[in-house]
């Protein structure tokens, strides 16, 4: 080995004596970390519009998904309706209002935040 050394030295191909020695292999390493940052950046600054755009299409489908479950229990609610105070069919009443309430807020509430971005 320490032949190779010498023989390098002579002939110029190696390392100069007092410089720090880094592995190719971490060299390469650190080159592909800066290409792939600057990538990354690059395309992170290209999507940033489109994300605010996604984030709004996404809360206004949630609440339109959410506002057919409404619908759905209005439908139910009308249905059972003489059942309110007494009755077969309390249980099922009480049950669809809570649901329809808690559909109705998740709803309203994505359309909000939709509207707030």
């Amino acid at each position: 080995m320490a032949g190779r050394v010498a023989s390098q030295r002579i002939a110029g191909t190696g390392p100069s004596p007092g410089a720090p020695q880094m592995p190719v292999s971490r060299v390469a390493g650190q080159a592909a970390g800066r290409a792939t940052k600057g990538l990354a950046r690059g395309v992170g600054g290209f999507l940033r519009p489109f994300h605010r755009v996604g984030t709004i299409v996404f809360l206004e489908v949630a609440g339109v998904f959410f506002f057919v479950f409404v619908l759905v229990f209005a439908q139910n609610l009308w249905r059972i309706r003489a059942a309110y105070a007494a009755g077969p069919d309390h249980q099922k009443f009480v049950i669809t209002v809570v649901l329809l309430a808690l559909f109705l807020y998740l709803s309203a509430s994505s359309f909000w935040r939709a509207r707030r971005k």
